[in-house]
């Protein structure tokens, strides 16, 4: 089968289609799909990079020990393993596992796909919706009524966090970009700031969860506007080569220790149960993916060239 595949850190330069040996089922409550779409993370091109450093104590300090890319997948059951009961050889699903740049993958996390969206648009669901879901739902814990702030809401996970966060009935102020001010609102968004003109931690707004999913905002400033009750959710962690991540998180766990309103930083799980309840969120009609491009297979390079960019609105999807 072909893959994208890499054999040293650095630009997507390094990436190439290559001939691999083909995924087999693996376990017993696999599924082993043929690949119609997958698409881009900001964890590709972390990988891609071996950056921030820190993560190559994992992956592998000089070279990656994992020659494949990629997190999420949606296309046609090709073998199930004789433990699952819920998908049928040859049925629609969509999951996450790694290895994911590939014409084949298998793995557990593997489920139907949500009735009426394409492949490409169900590829853009898994790990992206996950984090969305696990930030919003279970690490700041939203309850119906209240007031949410999504930092970062233009990107692939923010346009989720925004519409998970309104389906659990919360009150949602989404800080993006000027061009994507539109879509944030067009996904549901109460209020959208525009941070470009106006600094959300100096206004008079507070809120009881925020959601910091673009690092870029100060946590002494973001504390400024939380509710007594209110709480700082970190997605991703501030930009850094080697210690930038760990600081923030650090600082994070020190000032909550200290009687500060908490804060902390959290990593996502692939998990079954949270690809069912988006599956149920999106065809209930509150969820949809946002897509901003897509690209061809040999195109990947191209494709995390745009997500290092910072461009992206939504997610970006490859077609397989």
């Amino acid at each position: 089968m072909k893959a994208i595949v890499k054999d040293r850190y650095g630009s997507p330069d390094i990436l190439r289609v290559e001939d691999v040996e083909k995924s087999g089922l693996g376990a017993d409550d696999a599924i082993l799909v043929r690949v119609r779409a997958t698409s881009l993370n900001a964890h590709d091109w972390h990988m891609m990079r071996g950056k921030p450093y820190l993560a190559r104590l994992s992956e592998g300090f000089r070279a990656p020990k994992e020659k494949q890319l990629g997190l999420d997948v949606a296309g046609i059951a090709e073998e199930v393993g004789p433990d699952r009961t819920d998908v049928k050889p040859g049925e629609a699903v969509y999951g996450s596992r790694y290895g994911a740049f590939a014409e084949f993958v298998s793995g557990r996390n593997m489920v139907p796909m949500p009735a009426g969206l394409t492949f490409e648009q169900a590829a853009a669901v898994p790990t992206a919706g996950m984090t969305a879901l696990q930030g919003v739902r279970d690490q700041g814990a939203v309850e119906a009524g209240e007031r949410v702030l999504v930092n970062g809401a233009g990107g692939g996970v923010g346009s989720f966090a925004v519409q998970v966060a309104k389906a659990l009935g919360a009150h949602v102020t989404a800080v993006t970009s000027t061009k994507n001010v539109e879509m944030a609102r067009s996904i549901g968004a109460d209020e959208v700031v525009d941070y470009t003109r106006n600094d959300f931690t100096r206004a008079a707004a507070r809120y009881d969860l925020i959601l910091d999913v673009g690092g870029n905002a100060r946590l002494s400033a973001m504390r400024r506007v939380l509710t007594s009750k209110g709480r700082i959710v970190m997605v991703a962690p501030q930009p850094g080569q080697w210690i930038g991540p760990i600081a923030r998180i650090a600082g994070a766990i020190i000032t909550s220790r200290l009687g500060s309103r908490p804060a902390g930083a959290f990593l996502s799980e692939p998990r079954r149960d949270d690809l069912l309840a988006l599956k149920e969120l999106i065809e209930a009609g509150k969820v949809r993916p946002v897509i901003d491009r897509t690209y061809r297979f040999d195109q990947i390079p191209d494709g995390i060239r745009y997500i290092e960019s910072g461009a992206a609105a939504g997610k970006v999807v490859v077609t397989v």
